[in-house]
């Protein structure tokens, strides 16, 4: 691995970080580039675009070596594609690396495409087509001092066009992350190609003739209106519009255009300083974290951590490096240690919290709620930390009404993330708001994007509406009669976030097997120890007995051997690592149902309860 130079220049602007080992001249000048571009992508698609919660650091490398010091393994070995940019995106910060050595007409399209998708994040209702299609026009742009190139055409892209058949419109309209036509790994397929075309010709088209069906097409979309429909709205009579597109590819020749308004940012406000090597070589350390390269990453911080022991950031990404490594309790200290050294690190706030959740206890509490406040207060657009505190509360089932808000910021923050949908909904349900928890879980439907993601909606969204139905039947009996409320059917629940039971009245609906059906019965919310047990390790063999589940994926059983039984419990029972013994099957394991009375060897922890032996870690089932 290489090493860093001793001279770097960092500039920061208002919406990047540079760095570079290079001079001052080049840095204010990939500064500017970057402001430039994302004023253009800002001016075109007001709509769309967004600015990242998370920084955005370029590290240009003025040689090819510098850039290899870094860059992802896989790209080293030989006969691989030599790079000479590369955007990197992760949920608390954002990378790109550049090469300015690097030859040919755009280098750096690679990193304008990824920029295109990050600016287009919280747009959750671009179809797909239209975001790669933008991504794949955008990638060529060329800004200069007085104007801006846009839409030089891709020679790859009409090549693989005029040797292979178009997809019909209403197919590319309609292509989801499902899709067949959509592989991510394949940016050569005809889905790609085509996109880029339409969009092309479109966005050529349209400036000739001084019109904006794009963002006509888009305002209908925002009004959630269907991808195709809209389309016909937008663009007119599609069969005319295939043949159009059809002539485009064919032809000789392809515009592009340019903007005469020169695109420009405030220099004035740029903030130049030369950053020492410690620094440096701590971030080139955290681009080889997410990189996977651990082995460099651990060699540069161990002679950053030689060289400045007081260096936060290297403390920081030493945490994020124990992280990777499953080694929680050293990712906590590294992170604490990360904190008194800089209290004004967001990241290390919310990983120290995050990583204090796990195997916490009460003392730690107010350490927790503190980091995470102060990660929030120290970057307000940073959505992981609004998300973690709403399910702090939830967890600790308290201060239910903040913790809703949160989620809502969270995913006003972040809407294309599904988790933070999910669990906005877990915390209305936590108090009984069936309806709200509902309503939320349907509206998350457009940003499922992989069939687990889509089947693991609608399950909880099947879930929820039998807790609802068997809820209301449980309160509209009276008690004496409350425990033969029946259940005709449970499901298979999907993981959830949070491991409490529904709270507000104090009360839940447990089900449990009588008589071979499930019941569903009004009772008080169990109370089991909500951390992470470390006690010794055991495993005993017997028959499951008493299985009993409660919202939203509380788990409690008995294991009988030799007439004695020990009761054990999970409160989140998919963290149970479920196996087959001495016998196959292809149907998925639901433990609420499936389980009561079968032979099985279960591995649990100890915890010190007055109600429970311990903790439910694994279940080998046998029949």
């Amino acid at each position: 691995m290489g090493e860093s130079t001793d001279h770097w220049v960092e500039v920061h602007s208002t919406h990047f970080i540079v760095l570079t080992d290079s001079n001052e001249k080049q840095a204010r000048r990939i500064t500017l580039q970057f402001e430039q571009m994302r004023s253009v992508f800002h001016t075109l698609l007001p709509t769309a675009t967004a600015d990242a919660g998370s920084p955005i650091i370029v590290l240009a490398f003025k040689d090819r070596k510098g850039f290899q010091s870094i860059e992802p393994e896989a790209y080293l070995a030989k006969n691989q594609l030599d790079l000479a940019g590369l955007f990197l995106r992760a949920p608390d910060k954002h990378y790109i690396l550049l090469r300015l050595d690097a030859q040919g007409e755009h280098p750096f399209s690679t990193v304008y495409h990824e920029y295109t998708h990050l600016m287009m994040g919280k747009a959750t209702w671009v179809p797909l087509w239209l975001n790669e299609g933008l991504a794949e026009f955008y990638q060529n742009t060329d800004i200069h001092e007085k104007e801006v190139l846009l839409g030089e055409p891709s020679s790859d892209d009409i090549l693989y066009l005029r040797q292979n058949r178009l997809l019909p419109l209403t197919t590319l309209f309609s292509v989801d992350y499902t899709s067949p036509y959509y592989h991510d790994e394949q940016k050569g397929s005809v889905f790609y190609a085509e996109s880029w075309a339409l969009t092309h010709y479109i966005m050529v088209t349209d400036r000739e003739k001084n019109a904006d069906r794009i963002g006509d097409y888009a305002k209908l979309l925002v009004q959630h209106e269907d991808p195709v429909t809209a389309a016909q709205h937008a663009f007119g009579d599609l069969k005319q519009l295939q043949k159009s597109l059809d002539n485009y590819v064919e032809q000789g020749s392809f515009k592009m255009f340019r903007m005469n308004t020169a695109i420009t940012a405030d220099q004035s406000s740029f903030q130049v300083r030369f950053v020492p090597k410690p620094e440096v070589d701590a971030i080139r350390a955290d681009v080889l974290v997410d990189n996977g390269r651990t082995k460099d990453a651990q060699a540069l911080l161990d002679n950053t951590l030689r060289d400045d022991p007081k260096n936060a950031l290297a403390h920081e990404v030493m945490g994020s490096l124990k992280f990777r490594e499953g080694d929680i309790a050293s990712a906590r200290k590294w992170y604490g240690e990360a904190i008194q050294l800089d209290s004004q690190s967001y990241l290390a706030h919310y990983y120290y919290a995050t990583m204090s959740m796990q195997g916490s206890n009460s003392e730690q509490d107010a350490a927790i709620e503190s980091s995470l406040r102060a990660s929030i207060r120290l970057n307000p657009a940073f959505a992981p930390a609004y998300d973690a505190l709403a399910m702090f509360y939830a967890f600790h089932q308290q201060k239910f009404r903040e913790a809703h808000i949160l989620n809502v910021q969270a995913v006003e923050l972040e809407p294309e993330n599904l988790d933070y949908r999910i669990n906005t909904a877990t915390v209305l349900s936590m108090e009984q708001q069936y309806p709200g928890a509902l309503g939320v879980l349907k509206a998350a439907k457009r940003v499922a994007k992989t069939p687990d993601e889509i089947a693991q909606l609608q399950t909880r969204i099947e879930q929820l509406q039998k807790f609802q139905a068997a809820a209301d039947h449980a309160h509209t009996v009276n008690a004496e009669n409350a425990a033969q409320v029946t259940i005709k059917q449970t499901t298979s629940l999907q993981p959830q976030t949070g491991d409490t039971s529904v709270t507000g009245t104090g009360k839940t609906v447990v089900f449990k097997k009588v008589d071979g059906k499930m019941i569903g019965t009004t009772e008080a919310a169990p109370k089991y120890p909500a951390e992470d047990s470390t006690g010794p390790r055991h495993t005993i063999t017997g028959v499951i007995r008493g299985v009993q589940c409660s919202y939203p994926a509380v788990i409690a059983l008995s294991i009988e051997q030799a007439g004695k039984a020990i009761s054990l419990y999970n409160n989140n029972f998919y963290k149970i690592d479920f196996t087959l013994g001495n016998y196959t099957s292809n149907d998925e394991i639901k433990p609420c149902t499936d389980i009561e009375g079968m032979k099985a060897s279960v591995k649990y922890a100890e915890i010190s309860a007055p109600n429970v032996a311990g903790q439910i870690l694994a279940i080998e089932l046998n029949k």
